[in-house]
């Protein structure tokens, strides 16, 4: 499709499905530096070696950190959902958990859900928590003319097709206002990871820093069960695609984002050590 009609596209996009959002509070640490904890496997390791920084920084996290025992070490200050997974209510016993977890933070934290998902978080939040803040971020990829598109990312209409979590996690960091955002665990090896059986089901098997229980695992697999190799690829492309975006809209805001993933696959952002 050509740029013209990808715009002609987003400018649809947004007026359907794109509402007002409420923006992350400031984090409390003071700063302008966050870092952005991904679950890639080698989290594992730079908790390890950097649990102090990590713990005294502004930090985010998501998807299922909220299950590791590293979540109530490190404390983020910011935590985002975006899989419709997480919203599925309470019939799958680890996003049970996740929500019990999310629920009964002691200590002030932001937590970023798409702007459709916001009264079912509610709901599955359950009683009122002061230390919890709930902000909302248009769950909106789109493509178009780079003017339109740092428009409506500037105004928190959309964002870069959102592949992975990392993509809202990032432009919940721009939002809060912070200038320096650096990546751990964002591994993105997703290519070593892909196998097809002899039946041709495409396996794709994405390792974590925490141990996946089996009921995750299956319920993983099945979800890859429906889909075709090319279609899996081409799902690789948009993402890192999308970090590309998302580098060049950074750039013209004075934002930097770096990458302090060991061995990372994402090859848009300014590699630094932590």
């Amino acid at each position: 499709m050509s740029c013209l009609g990808d715009s002609a596209k987003a400018l649809v996009k947004m007026a359907v499905q794109s509402r007002p959002a409420i923006a992350p509070r400031p984090c409390a640490k003071g700063g302008d530096s966050i870092i952005i904890l991904g679950n890639g496997p080698s989290l594992k390791t730079t908790i390890a070696d950097n649990g102090s920084k990590l713990a005294s920084m502004p930090a985010l996290a998501v998807n299922f950190m909220a299950n590791a025992p590293q979540f109530r070490e490190i404390r983020p200050d910011y935590y985002v959902l975006a899989d419709p997974h997480f919203f599925t209510g309470t019939a799958n016993a680890n996003v049970e958990q996740l929500w019990r977890e999310l629920a009964s933070v002691d200590w002030p934290m932001t937590l970023s859900v798409p702007v459709s998902r916001l009264g079912c978080a509610r709901r599955l939040l359950g009683d009122a928590n002061p230390n919890l803040t709930l902000a909302t971020f248009n769950f909106v990829g789109i493509e178009g003319f780079a003017w339109l598109e740092n428009m409506a990312f500037r105004r928190r209409m959309a964002m870069p097709r959102p592949r992975n979590v990392l993509i809202p996690a990032i432009m919940t960091a721009v939002a809060a206002g912070y200038k320096s955002i650096f990546l751990v665990g964002a591994d993105h090896s997703w290519l070593e990871t892909i196998r097809v059986t002899d039946e041709n089901h495409v396996v794709s098997v994405q390792p974590h820093f925490y141990a996946d229980s089996k009921t995750e695992l299956k319920r993983s697999e099945a979800e890859y069960r429906g889909y075709h190799l090319h279609d899996i690829l081409l799902s690789f492309y948009t993402a890192f695609r999308s970090y590309h975006t998302l580098r060049r809209y950074a750039d013209s805001h004075g934002i930097a984002i770096y990458n302090a993933t060991p061995g990372s696959y994402i090859d848009a952002f300014e590699r630094r050590k932590l």
